[in-house]
């Protein structure tokens, strides 16, 4: 187990009768943070153990997804630091670049201006002052949760250190060639005005329309079909397949565009399918990626067609409208010329949205900064493939290896004016130069600076090393890189997870930013369906830690957390979390009134009852396994296994068992306080990490330690006693038999019963105190008259029952109950039996009906022995 060395409170000093989370949680909180427990050392000779805050957006506000994956870093954190690791949970913030220009620009609109009646400069400035009184707020919220995070160390990706370390990737990266400027398509957000990248793009289905248009005249026509008619004003080809025998005479010649009166060339291409559709598309280089490729194999012109807000620029009759606008008029053009073939709407299909303010994402052909990504994603590959990185659960690589070996180059510049501007500076002649941190930037008539700003995942994609110091070899970064683990959602494995593994490999000399990567699933409510505003089903952690404590919604998000799966929600959970708190409270607090004590060593074994070795092998047990399931990032089992121990095992069996015990004082009952003391100091160790608030409290006032933040994490001592475990094990039964038997005769709890029971020859003659006293179950007395007769663990209870059933109503729903087993016994022996079914059916049903057959003999026995104990008629 542990060794105690602190010295014991008086029991139940400071314990009120009623745990209230809101009068505890802050105030242990603040005095954590005060007394330096979650602050990470740099100098310490104890082994690291490292894991980085996914950091939230500056913009944002605890969310259940935040709640849920912050509960499981502290406990893994918490649980390291117990152990003797030199822990860091590193914390920070994302500037969050759109999010926050977004924010910023609704609140000068309001004012009736906009960024560019302030200029950049004075842009910027607001933007940090608003950042600096509004912003950040999940910081305070992160606190109410009660993560151990180091405050000392807080981070901004928009900070000086980052921003430095932002400027020297960027650098090495354009020396190294892996960073470049061209043009190209890239998603174009018409309302954020800036390109974003692929994985910021939602794809959903809407509903539009599908028209056919002919191309051309008579023999020498070509029909293609369209969801986008206004991209027809920049078509520069139709293309067909090599070998489609249909369009072979008119590869090479020229067609008429509709509308516009250009001529267009018809061009092979093996990326046009020809079963699909007509077999020939359309080719508008400027506004899709595909064309665009098919437009770069045949040399052909990039006509674009509309400007950044998604408004026509060309061809005079469509000028000035809006896509959508423009969409129409050209279709009902093109009807009134006869060119609509054919008209299919509604046309459901899938279309790009902005993920941040859902407009429908246009593409654009732009002139933009790139990284290539094709070395730095094969290392990434590779450090899985190899081993170096584990991905948790294994079932996820595949995920993995799909996004990282079929990566495309990444557009990471934007059109925005907060984040980090591109350090790259253009003079009068043409000149392109990329100025490092340490370098001055070139001055002079002509020299201006690239006016976009970075992507908000390339600074977050060096958080692992960047907020440690990096691009300096700071003693935190020796310490600390690479970090232990990375926890984090599923969802963003490619938007994340793979730039820090490409920054990491690349910056940091070849080592990965983590060893393992333990993904977990999505919160979703209670029916499993995913949380939204739309849907009304989006759910405030905050409202349910005012109304049920922190603790009890930790516990229910970590009861929840299978690896790589969804966690269903309700508030029922929440309120069940809840009761579990207060049952560890009141049970703690009934223990320690009544002998519960660290004080002095564990008694030697000879001096412990079977009920005290039975609990000391299961807390030893639960202690290992535990250990197991926080190691392979099982929470829900860890989470199982310490509700059922603490609230079945110790405080419905052992506290139970034991009362007879305790009642009757001695040296017994100061042996099995010392155990139960034990027991309890275990339990609350093994649960401060999920439930830190009402441990720490209990866990104080038990043992008179300092905190359970810096105690000792419990050890396996390897003690069991089988023996113990089964003479316990059929104590339980008796008594689960007897009350089952007695809640089937309609007896209240509390009613007594005389009883003779006969157990010394199972060995349980030694708890037939506790037995009784469990089981309210009286002495049998001269009158004592058997009116029932149990089969228990080779044993008997005989009751008597007079006076408290009718034995003729009793004899004959026993008879019945024992009719309907035997019918269940013939149908399950007549399956069982038949030879042509049991050829037939699958093992597993096969299975089940043997099943069905021993429940069946089994409650044969039981009902007949009820029935032979009841009184003659």
């Amino acid at each position: 187990m542990t060794e105690n060395t602190q010295t014991p409170s008086s029991p139940n000093s400071e314990l009120p009768t009623t745990y209230a989370p809101a009068e505890v949680e802050g105030k242990l909180y603040e005095r954590w943070v005060e007394r330096g427990y979650f602050e990470a050392d740099a100098k310490s000779e104890k082994p690291p153990y490292a894991i980085v805050i996914p950091p939230p957006n500056v913009t944002g506000s605890l969310h259940l997804g935040h709640a849920f994956e912050h509960t499981l870093i502290d406990a893994l954190t918490r649980r390291k630091r117990m152990q003797g690791y030199e822990t860091l949970w590193q914390p920070g913030m994302d500037h969050a670049g759109i999010a926050t220009q977004n924010v910023v620009e609704r609140e000068l609109a309001k004012e009736g201006k906009s960024r560019h009646d302030l200029g950049r400069e004075a842009f910027v400035e607001r933007v940090w002052q608003w950042k600096d009184e509004s912003g950040g707020q999940i910081s305070g919220q992160m606190r109410r949760l009660g993560d151990g995070v180091d405050w000392s160390r807080e981070r901004f990706t928009m900070d000086e250190g980052l921003s430095e370390a932002v400027q020297t990737i960027f650098k090495k990266l354009y020396d190294d060639e892996l960073i470049y400027r061209a043009e190209r398509i890239i998603n174009w957000c018409p309302r954020c005005l800036t390109a974003i990248s692929d994985i910021e793009v939602e794809y959903q289905d809407d509903e539009g329309e599908l028209v056919s248009i002919r191309y051309g005249e008579g023999d020498a026509s070509i029909v293609v079909a369209t969801t986008r008619a206004e991209t027809m004003l920049g078509d520069t080809a139709v293309a067909v397949h090599p070998e489609d025998e249909r369009y072979k005479h008119l590869v090479g010649t020229e067609i008429e565009l509709p509308l516009t009166g250009r001529r267009i060339p018809v061009v092979a291409d093996e990326h046009v399918d020809p079963e699909f559709g007509t077999g020939a598309v359309k080719v508008t280089p400027a506004h899709d990626p595909n064309d665009f490729e098919i437009g770069q194999r045949h040399n052909l012109p990039n006509l674009a067609v509309m400007d950044e807000h998604a408004i026509i620029t060309a061809h005079g009759p469509f000028q000035g409208l809006d896509r959508l606008e423009a969409r129409s008029a050209i279709v009902g053009a093109l009807r009134a010329e006869g060119r609509i073939v054919a008209e299919k709407r509604p046309y459901t299909h899938s279309v790009g949205h902005c993920s941040r303010c859902k407009t429908t994402i246009e593409p654009r052909l732009s002139m933009q900064w790139w990284v290539k990504v094709g070395p730095l994603a094969k290392a990434a590959g590779d450090a899985v493939r190899n081993g170096e990185v584990k991905i948790h659960p294994q079932e996820m690589e595949k995920r993995y290896f799909d996004w990282v070996d079929n990566l495309h180059d990444w557009c990471i510049s934007r059109q925005l004016w907060w984040g980090h501007r591109i350090p790259v500076w253009y003079g009068p002649n043409g000149e392109v130069v990329c100025v490092g941190p340490d370098e001055q930037p070139p001055t002079g008539e002509g020299w201006t600076q690239d006016t976009d700003v970075l992507d908000t995942w390339f600074s977050s994609g060096l958080w692992p090393f960047s907020t440690l110091g990096w691009p300096q070899r700071t003693e935190s970064l020796e310490k600390f890189y690479p970090n232990a683990v990375l926890v984090t959602g599923y969802d963003i494995l490619f938007f994340w997870v793979a730039r820090m593994m490409m920054f990491g490999l690349y910056a940091m000399d070849g080592t990965p930013p983590f060893h393992t990567i333990a993904l977990h699933g999505m919160v979703r409510d209670e029916r499993g369906k995913k949380m939204s505003k739309s849907f009304g089903n989006v759910v405030n952690p905050l409202d349910w830690m005012d109304k049920y404590g922190s603790d009890a919604v930790r516990f229910t998000l970590a009861r929840g957390a299978n690896p790589g799966v969804d966690v269903p929600i309700g508030e029922d959970w929440v309120q069940a979390s809840s009761k579990f708190a207060n049952k560890i409270w009141n049970a703690t607090r009934f223990a320690m009134m009544n002998g519960a004590t660290i004080e002095g060593e564990l008694p030697p074994v000879e001096q412990l009852s079977a009920t005290d070795r039975w609990i000391l092998s299961r807390l030893n047990e639960t202690v290992a396994q535990v250990d197991a399931y926080y190691e392979d990032y099982q929470f829900s089992k860890l989470s199982e296994a310490l509700y059922h121990f603490a609230w079945d095992e110790v405080f419905d069996w052992y506290v139970e068992l034991s009362k007879t015990t305790f009642f009757a004082g001695g040296e017994q009952a100061k042996v099995s306080g010392r155990v139960l003391g034990e027991v309890i100091d275990v339990m609350l160790r093994l649960l401060h990490p999920v439930v830190p608030f009402v441990t720490e409290t209990l866990w104080t006032t038990l043992t008179g330690g300092e905190s359970l933040v810096i105690a000792d994490w419990p050890k396996d001592s390897g003690f069991r006693d089988e023996a113990a475990e089964a003479e316990i094990a059929s104590v339980q039964s008796v008594i689960t038999e007897v009350r089952r038997f007695r809640k089937e005769q309609g007896l209240q709890d509390g009613q007594k019963v005389p009883a003779r029971l006969e157990l010394g020859a199972t060995g349980l003659g030694a708890h037939e105190a506790a037995i009784r006293q469990l089981l309210r179950l009286q002495p049998e007395g001269d009158s004592f008259s058997a009116t029932a007769t149990l089969p228990v663990a080779g044993g008997t209870v005989a009751l008597d029952l007079s006076g408290t059933i009718d034995v003729a109503a009793e004899r004959k729903r026993l008879t019945k109950d024992l009719g309907a087993a035997e019918k269940e016994k013939q149908q399950a022996e007549a399956k069982l039996g038949n030879e042509a079914f049991i050829a037939k059916a699958p093992d597993n049903v096969v299975d089940k009906i043997k099943g069905r057959l021993a429940k069946a003999e089994a409650d044969i026995a039981r009902l007949q022995a009820q029935l032979d104990g009841l009184p003659a008629a």
